[in-house]
């Protein structure tokens, strides 16, 4: 299984949770070019049109968009990342949507430098406020989703680290603090930041 990738980004949550299942997953770098994003010297868009990242290729499947790519390792990791089978897959569903469509959405204009400084406000109102319904989601057991660490956790975790690049000030939900340096310090987290050259 062949997971294209680029430090930092949204696929560090798919880096993550391959390396929780214990998958035999290779990472693949996809260099930014100002020509085109590039692996190993060749046109990335051959393996995914617009360019972007996670992507997995595991034989004649190919895969992306982050919540989609996580589905699929979960489902590969036989239940060990979220329940994709039974019910209680719709609670894992609908909270990788929602950090798909407004945690990750409301972060990504930030990295733009084309935005006008007059969008700022909006945008920092806008990530205040997912921010605040995305702690509102961490249960008694301190992970997004049920009693365990889930493909859930690694996106989250992977979001709130573009808060810090970011220079986001996360201390207004100190149970965001915490959560980071919890899901940090697993062994699977940290292995793939040392992989990605981040830690």
């Amino acid at each position: 299984m062949d997971l294209y990738y680029m430090p930092a980004a949204c696929s560090l949550a798919a880096h993550i949770a391959g390396i929780e299942a214990g998958l035999p997953v290779t990472c693949k770098k996809v260099d930014m070019s100002p020509n085109g994003n590039t692996v190993d010297g060749l046109d990335y868009t051959t393996i995914n049109p617009l360019g972007l990242v996670p992507t997995i290729v595991d034989g004649d499947t190919k895969i992306s968009e982050a919540a989609v790519v996580l589905q699929y390792i979960a489902d590969k990791a036989d239940g060990k990342l979220g329940d994709v089978t039974g019910p209680g897959r719709w609670k894992l569903i609908e909270t990788l949507n929602f950090l798909a469509t407004e945690v990750h959405k409301s972060l990504a204009p930030l990295f733009r430098p084309s935005l006008p400084a007059e969008a700022r406000p909006f945008f920092d109102n806008l990530i205040a406020s997912r921010l605040t319904a995305a702690q509102n989601r961490i249960g008694e057991s301190g992970y997004l989703v049920g009693k365990e660490f889930t493909v859930a956790d690694a996106y989250f975790f992977t979001l709130l680290g573009w808060c810090n690049f970011l220079k986001l000030d996360l201390s207004p939900w100190p149970k965001l603090g915490e959560y980071v340096q919890r899901i940090g310090g697993r062994p699977a987290v940290q292995q793939a930041l040392k992989e990605e050259g981040l830690a």
